[in-house]
């Protein structure tokens, strides 16, 4: 029987996207990921929290985490996060609380004065959750825009780095992702016809061009426009990657545009593939442990665990989750990781949470 109280719900307000997962008895049961371009307003959050509400309907309990106060509408984290908090006053109804990572659950009373906490923290909800549903892993989550890399062990998260600067310096954040990342923040050069040719410095085209041309994306996980405002279309993508090497798209064979994505995504690869030996040699030398893998970049990661010869286990598949929705919640793994803590936490004793 479904009650109020055993409804959770939780919700990750990022800069690019919202994400809500629905968490019934324990299990995840719906998930959504909605376009939320910050950087454009703070009204177009405001404008599809209508879309995501039927997720929210009856529950006894709201968790949310943020990394939408890196947005550059705001003059820095603290105002971003007090501004955010203002919109989840306004717009969420029912009971909220806070994630604060290393500090737990927090009201939103008190979020303000744990700002260095909660701030861009999703990243802790979901590698706590592996932590304590695999033990000891090599937990990596790829989503749109970055790229998060986690040790765990005996039930815990073990990092190095906490605030974005720190985990960008030890390789526990690599600012790469499966489809927004500009390519000219993948590499500043790229192979044509046997010579390297400097890439131009225009946001020409994405990773998300790059994975549509080797037929690996999903076009549901691309939420965001193009680089030129065009279709979401296989020639139009190669018709963008054509501009970033100085081209049209009728300068090269369909194969050799193929071979040119194909380098992007492997250049993307080896650049999560070196932090990715970083994080483990600092945690779990000569490990191998599993590979935990998240985020709409999941495939990629498979590859990965091939390379680092590590079993691979999809986040997707070691979550109490409907089998229908599994998928969309590994998309949106902090929210679904968020809603299934939230809910453990609550029920225990006020001492022990």
């Amino acid at each position: 029987m479904v009650t109020q109280e055993n409804i959770i719900v939780g919700c990750d307000i990022g800069g690019a996207h919202l994400k809500v997962a629905r968490a019934e008895n324990g299990r995840i049961v719906k998930a959504m990921t909605v376009a939320t371009p910050i950087w454009l307003g703070l009204d177009r959050l405001t404008a599809v929290i209508p879309e995501v509400m039927p997720l929210f309907a009856g529950s006894g309990l709201n968790a949310f985490t943020m990394t939408g106060e890196l947005s550059d509408i705001f003059p820095s984290r603290e105002a971003g996060i007090a501004e955010l908090l203002k919109v989840i006053g306004t717009h969420f109804p029912g009971r909220s609380m806070i994630y604060a990572g290393r500090s737990g659950f927090v009201t939103a009373d008190q979020a303000i004065q744990h700002a260095a906490d909660v701030a861009s923290a999703n990243w802790h909800a979901t590698a706590a959750l592996v932590a304590e549903l695999v033990g000891e892993a090599l937990f990596i989550d790829m989503g749109s825009t970055t790229t998060d890399i986690l040790a765990t062990r005996k039930g815990a998260v073990e990092h190095h780095g906490y605030t974005d600067a720190e985990r960008l310096a030890t390789g526990e954040l690599v600012y790469t992702g499966f489809t927004r990342t500009p390519l000219m923040g993948v590499a500043s050069n790229a192979p044509i016809r046997g010579r390297l040719t400097p890439l131009m410095n225009e946001y020409f085209a994405s990773m998300a061009d790059v994975q549509r041309i080797l037929g690996a994306l999903d076009e549901s996980d691309d939420k965001q426009s193009t680089a030129d405002g065009q279709a979401k279309t296989v020639d139009a993508s190669i018709t963008r990657l054509a501009r970033m090497v100085g081209r049209d798209s009728a300068n090269l064979t369909a194969a050799e545009w193929r071979d040119l994505a194909n380098w992007f995504s492997e250049r993307q690869l080896r650049t999560i593939h070196d932090a990715a030996l970083l994080v483990a040699g600092k945690h779990q030398p000569g490990s191998r442990a599993p590979m935990v893998g998240a985020g709409i970049g999941r495939a990629q990661l498979k590859c990965l665990a091939e390379r680092m010869r590590r079993p691979f286990l999809d986040f997707a598949d070691i979550i109490p989750a409907d089998d229908a929705v599994r998928a969309e919640a590994s998309g949106a793994a902090p929210a679904a990781a968020l809603a299934l803590l939230a809910g453990a936490a609550d029920h225990r004793p006020p001492g022990e949470r």
